[in-house]
């Protein structure tokens, strides 16, 4: 890298170090959240998980249940902002149809519905346990 890149870089993150870095980052993921909260579906999510992460305490038997509950709504969660990121992207580079952008907000979409099926099957799984035991 030239000395005047290190000067003057295009984002001045990557010339943070340390706990300012660390600092920048945290203020940086807390922007996204907010960004995130604008999406309606990353919105029904967070407040779905304000129920369900408190439930999995209650409905896990066990670490590891409340683990894989808590982990997979809060997986849906991280997807949904993973595929809100694509789409805004997308959408950044023109709004005119493309197949490849057609097939990159495709593609995301299909990730949350895989995430949703994991929590889904999870909580269905747990709940069956609980109350039908074998």
């Amino acid at each position: 890298m030239p000395s005047d890149a290190r000067l003057n870089p295009v984002n001045p993150q990557k010339a943070r170090t340390g706990l300012s870095r660390v600092w920048h980052a945290g203020l940086y993921s807390l922007a996204g959240l907010r960004a995130g909260w604008r999406e309606p579906a990353f919105r029904q999510e967070a407040i779905l998980a304000v129920v369900l992460v408190p439930l999995s305490f209650w409905l896990g038997r066990s670490w590891v249940e409340v683990v894989m509950l808590a982990g997979s709504v809060l997986l849906v969660m991280i997807v949904e902002l993973l595929n809100t990121g694509i789409e805004t992207v997308v959408d950044r580079i023109g709004p005119e149809w493309h197949a490849l952008s057609k097939r990159a907000k495709d593609m995301g979409s299909a990730a949350v519905l895989l995430s949703l099926l994991i929590a889904g099957g999870a909580w269905a799984a747990a709940i069956y346990t609980r109350f039908f035991p074998i």
